[in-house]
């Protein structure tokens, strides 16, 4: 198709023209503006999924507070998308997009502010007095005989630090980031695709939107991957002596350079909000965007349909008055739509679940496969949301090829997402044992599988020691047991410095072993056991598999919300579905997944004033259950609405087919008396002026 000087479009006579070239130059310069916008949120958006372990141990919070944190950027749509949906559908939709570009820049940068406000990560260790120190450390203090067995308020600052500690708390910043960054993403996902819908041939349309879709997965990708390189970063490189820091990655206490990411991906943020202020508020209209072989009469027809009356309306000045007394009517007749409110519901369903699932899929990874955070948020990165990209391009592609229809999309959709919950079942035969901790998940006499009642992490071995049960400093026995701190497995004294240090004469490890002697133990928790690592690619090829099917369907099914609906109510249409799932999907499930998610820790950390912080290991089985179960249990859930589903759907098309028929034989006729007035009006030459409305006179 091309465009003349009059603004109409002819049919191109070249079969082999490229879709590209029945694209307006303002709508390549859009596609791609949108697609970096896109590619910019979805970057910010995972980095904050990949440094949830991060904030977790740095401000010493549980995994549910880490979740309410996570979904405030879901309230900040809360506050605005209805409005910005539909006002902004009606006003310049380019420069509203770079407006939230701005705004989302701002967010991400507040949230990176704490590191720059509150001190130095400190970690509690029993080797930090010993540090450039060729003097022996004993780890086992001995309890004089009028002391308490166990004091674990002994490594409790003097008052007035912990009330300084606990007057502050800087996590709110992170959070008050977030929901500004959820502001600003407003306007770019409904006014974005809204405004490619409408300006795009309809044909074309499911494929430019898979290819914003495919880029903006692309985003993840460098998300995941910057946090993976941030991961491996202590937090506060330059300004510690990293000779000093006892810890590694895999250590349940590393805190990676967090907020670097966030200066990255705010940086990028601003740099995508440039282009927008450069598009205009409209394009020219493709009239034969519903029929691509229409003669002038039918262009004139469509031109003056309801349809096209809607998008040539947005070119006229805004009334805000008038666009808002039509708000409520406006939003009935769309809340009125069965199928499209089925959609709706199905949609919040599998969104819990798939939120839920991102949200802690790399600390699933560290924690039951024991892998660093780095590594988990590096395979994230490069394995499963490249399978997410390419099943959502081949979704888009496989839509154009066969041009689904309503009914096409809504079976491909819903058989992807079927296949994919099958092999997603198999996730549950892939698991691995507990670590074995010495009185958490082990006796000290090396028997596995202790109750909760029967936990203790006190011993006739460590009995001369003066612990607190409270510390998280692990240390790995030479019998492969790990123990709580050096001093709960009866270590009394120590050599070396740093990370070299090794602790000498551990009463609890030749207890373990039946055996007597100097059994030492070394700084950091006992690897996993063999039987697991073989496990863990099989994991992740079928997370790679299951994944790409389910993607598939991204596309159609997003297509089908989009067709469902009447032209003008599109933009408000993704708005509310954009609300619905962030307010009901968004905000909730990454709270109670991850309270669910705490109640499978075994040993907590805890603040300096004594409060309970971030967990420090978790049951393995439990945690693979409660994950995998309400993951699952969620789609099951949405596989019956599905059902009643395709029964709506159904009849919607019979009632559309029977209207259409009616509206068309209307419009022959219309068009039939009009034809029969022109050729009475041509015969009589003496009635120059003659309508319609004069036949009955002539």
């Amino acid at each position: 198709m091309d465009q003349t000087a009059t603004g109409r479009w002819t049919l191109d006579k070249n079969p082999a023209s490229s879709v590209v070239k029945h694209c307006h130059p303002n709508l390549k310069m859009f596609l791609a503006a949108l697609s970096f916008a896109y590619f910019a949120k979805a970057l910010s958006g995972s980095y904050m999924k990949s440094t949830i372990t991060q904030l977790e141990r740095r401000f010493d919070i549980p995994s549910y507070l880490i979740g309410i944190i996570d979904g405030s950027f879901e309230v900040g749509n809360l506050l605005v998308i209805a409005f910005v949906s539909y006002f902004g559908a009606k006003l310049h939709r380019p420069k509203i997009i770079a407006i939230g570009c701005v705004l989302m820049s701002l967010g991400t940068f507040l949230i990176a502010m704490p590191h720059f406000l509150i001190d130095r990560y400190k970690i509690k260790t029993a080797i930090l007095s010993s540090v450039n120190s060729t003097n022996d450390l004993s780890p086992c203090q001995q309890s004089s005989p009028g002391s308490s067995r166990v004091d674990d308020t002994a490594f409790l600052l003097p008052s007035g630090g912990c009330e300084q500690e606990s007057s502050v708390s800087m996590w709110i910043y992170v959070l008050l980031g977030n929901v500004l960054r959820g502001i600003g993403e407003t306007p770019v996902q409904p006014l974005g695709i809204s405004y490619i819908d409408d300006y795009a041939e309809s044909e074309n349309a499911a494929l430019f939107i898979g290819c914003v879709q495919t880029i903006a997965i692309i985003g993840p990708v460098f998300g995941y991957l910057l946090g993976s390189l941030c991961a491996k970063i202590y937090v506060d490189i330059g300004f510690v002596d990293m000779e000093t820091v006892t810890i590694t990655p895999a250590d349940a206490r590393w805190v990676g350079a967090w907020w670097l990411g966030y200066l990255i991906a705010g940086a990028i943020t601003l740099m995508s909000a440039v282009p927008f202020w450069f598009l205009p508020k409209s394009l020219p209209m493709p009239v034969d965007k519903h029929d691509s072989n229409c003669t002038p009469e039918q262009t004139r027809f469509i031109r003056d349909s309801p349809a096209m009356n809607h998008k040539i309306r947005q070119e006229e000045p805004a009334n805000l008055h008038l666009m808002a007394s039509e708000f409520l009517p406006t939003l009935k007749s769309l809340l009125g739509n069965p199928v499209y409110m089925i959609y709706l519901c199905v949609t919040i369903i599998q969104f819990n679940s798939l939120i839920g699932m991102v949200t802690y899929k790399p600390k699933y990874i560290e924690q039951h496969y024991g892998q660093s955070t780095s590594k988990a948020n590096f395979l994230m990165g490069v394995i499963n949301i490249p399978a997410v990209a390419f099943g959502m391009f081949s979704g888009g592609v496989i839509m154009k090829k066969y041009k689904l229809d309503i009914m096409g999309a809504a079976k491909f959709a819903f058989g992807t997402s079927l296949l994919g919950y099958f092999l997603s079942l198999l996730f549950f035969a892939m698991g691995c044992e507990n670590y074995k901790v010495a009185g958490i998940t082990v006796s000290y006499s090396g028997v596995e599988g202790l109750s909760y009642q029967e936990r203790s992490l006190l011993s006739d071995c460590n009995s001369g020691c003066f612990c607190s049960r409270k510390d998280w400093d692990p240390v790995c026995g030479q019998n492969e047991i790990t123990y709580v701190s050096p001093c709960l497995a009866g270590c009394t004294s120590s050599s070396g410095s740093g990370k070299n240090t090794v602790f000498d004469s551990c009463k609890c490890i030749a207890v373990a072993n039946n055996q007597s002697g100097n059994l030492t133990a070394t700084l950091g928790q006992c690897p996993h056991r063999g039987s697991c690592d073989k496990v863990f690619p099989y994991f992740l090829a079928l997370s790679v598999l299951s994944s790409f099917i389910i993607s598939l369907g991204g596309i159609p099914g997003f297509m089908l919300l989009v067709r469902c609906i009447k032209p003008e109510l599109k933009s408000l249409a993704l708005g509310i579905h954009t609300l619905a799932t962030r307010t009901l999907a968004g905000i909730p499930a990454p709270i109670y997944f991850g309270a669910i998610i705490d109640t499978t820790c075994l040993k907590w950390g805890y603040k300096i004033c004594g409060e309970r912080g971030a967990c420090r290991i978790y049951d393995t089985s439990a945690y693979r259950t409660v994950y995998l179960g309400l993951t699952l249990g969620l789609r099951t859930v949405s596989f019956f609405l599905c059902i009643w589903g395709f029964v709506v759907l159904k009849r919607h098309i019979k009632r559309e087919k029977k209207t259409a028929l009616t509206n068309g034989n209307a419009e022959l006729e219309s068009l039939r008396k009009e034809e029969s007035s022109s050729i009475r009006c041509e015969q009589l030459i003496l009635t120059p002026d003659c309508n319609p409305d004069q036949e009955t006179h002539l």
